[in-house]
């Protein structure tokens, strides 16, 4: 009987030492920053720094969602294993994710009889990039996106909610069944299969060089850990350190125009592991191309979900209005918000899509939704015509009866309207989101060097690495991304050790 990891279990696998008794306890300082950093991480255990061996087969930098989906993958494919992380807690980025992941001809999209296919999933993905994708590696994401669906489901981390996200035409998005936010349950999820295997995992361990024979193969990497500069060897070495979204020096450096905005990256996401594979020569692509997302709460820089729009949202201007169509590629989407005066926009939703988007009772929580009893009464709340938001309810409502947008185009997220008060806005603009360049790898996970020949030894998976999503970023991609290639990355050198 296929195992499911319910979160009381995870709870426990996490807490009690008894479990996983070959780490020892060395728990997670509950700090607002650590908090901050991955919106709300649960106490976890990791491995006692002293227990820091001085080889291991496979030494993976980053402990994001790449990073351990490489490490559960490595370790059951025979390799002895170990997870370095500089922060103070595993997650990364991953932990911030909100709308899904995408996947195309799953067991779930049949189930739910949504028809759906490889072709569509790759063109939509190659439209929404600009026809700039590497077409190789996103032809292996796309054919390997649903086996990654059942292989998390195989370890209790099934995402059997599906719903739409911008640039594609069909439900792909999938989430927890709950409908919920992916990052902390796929991050809970994770951890609980590393605890479960037993791989050591240490943060608070900052890897910032990677050791090179003369012939510039891979042999280790080089650690600061509580506060003493070690030299661990490792026979394969896999980068997952995320990309480069909260170093605003190397943001500007790339695309100048994004100085001043917000981002909504953790702080640990600083190039760290773009940059150290630098030194011994990798090739780069595509670091120019910086994605922001359209719908980020500036006083918090705290990401509103596409899912939201996904279910049914609509986006209005200061002055009530809806402005474009709301399911555009996030690129379009946010330079039509900055088009507007006012550069900033708001989410307008009802109380029936609460219930369909989770994610809000978190927003709430934070304090972020204005919620009235009437669409009089909101417009109130937001200085804004009240015929106006009236009327643009009025006509979206009559748009989704019908199922046609006439005056935007938009087709998806379409099935329900916003009739059912209460209703709630969230104001938003544009921040900086998603680094789409990075490390040029191959579908095997190898980094490549300037001559586009593979360095020996190294790997990488995740946000680090570029030229998948080429101009623009898919919402729900990421996700695959750091799944599919970081489980890649662990099958890859794993099997390379083997050998």
């Amino acid at each position: 009987m296929k195992k499911k990891i319910s979160y009381l279990f995870i709870s426990m696998m996490l807490v009690l030492a008894v479990l996983v008794p070959s780490l020892s306890v060395f728990a997670e300082e509950s700090t607002s920053e650590s908090e901050d950093a991955v919106s709300g991480a649960s106490q976890k255990e990791y491995t006692d720094p002293a227990e820091l061996a001085e080889s291991y087969d496979i030494v993976i930098v980053g402990a994001g969602g790449a990073g351990m989906a490489a490490a559960i993958a490595a370790h059951d494919g025979g390799a002895n294993v170990a997870i370095l992380e500089k922060m103070p807690i595993v997650g990364g980025n991953s932990s911030k994710s909100s709308a899904g992941m995408n996947a195309s001809e799953t067991k779930f999209q049949k189930e739910q009889g949504i028809e759906d296919s490889n072709d569509k999933f790759f063109e939509e993905t190659l439209k929404g990039g600009k026809e700039t994708n590497d077409q190789e590696l996103l032809h292996f994401l796309v054919d390997h996106s649903a086996d990654a669906i059942d292989w998390l489901d195989s370890m209790g981390i099934t995402l059997n909610n599906i719903t739409t996200t911008g640039g594609m035409s069909v439900q792909r998005t999938h989430r927890p069944e709950d409908g919920s936010a992916v990052g902390q349950y796929l991050v809970e999820g994770l951890y609980a299969n590393v605890t479960e295997r037993k791989i050591p995992t240490f943060v608070n361990a900052d890897v910032k060089e990677l050791l090179v024979d003369d012939n510039n193969a891979v042999t280790g990497v080089k650690v600061n850990i509580e506060g003493q500069e070690k030299e661990v060897s490792a026979k394969k070495v896999i980068l997952t350190t995320g990309g480069f979204g909260a170093n605003m020096d190397m943001v500007v450096e790339n695309k100048p125009e994004l100085e001043g905005f917000v981002t909504t990256n953790q702080e640990g996401s600083q190039g760290d592991g773009i940059k150290m594979a630098q030194a011994i020569g990798a090739a780069t692509v595509d670091m120019d191309q910086i994605q922001i997302h359209p719908t980020v709460e500036q006083t918090t820089s705290f990401l509103i979900s596409e899912a939201v729009r996904g279910e049914g949202a609509i986006l209005v201007s200061q002055e009530g209005n809806r402005f474009f169509n709301e399911m555009e590629t996030r690129d379009k989407v946010s330079a039509a918000i900055i088009d507007l005066p006012e550069k900033y926009a708001y989410i307008v939703g009802d109380s029936a899509l609460k219930e369909r988007a989770k994610q809000i009772k978190t927003y709430e929580e934070k304090g972020l939704v204005v919620e009235a009893d009437s669409l009089e009464d909101l417009a109130k709340e937001l200085d804004m015509p009240a015929e106006n938001l009236t009327a643009t309810l009025d006509a979206w409502n009559k748009s989704v009866e019908a199922g046609k947008d006439e005056e935007f185009g938009r087709e998806t997220g379409m099935e329900e309207g916003l009739a059912t008060g209460p209703f709630f806005a969230i104001k938003i603009a544009p921040g900086i989101h998603h680094t789409m360049g990075g490390l040029k790898i191959n579908t095997n996970t190898e980094v490549l060097n300037e001559e586009g020949q593979p360095i020996a030894n190294l790997y990488a998976a995740g946000e680090l690495t570029g030229g998948i999503h080429g101009q623009n970023r898919i919402g729900g991609n990421a996700v695959a991304d750091i799944i599919i290639f970081g489980r890649q990355a662990g099958t890859v050198a794993s099997a390379a050790v083997a050998e």
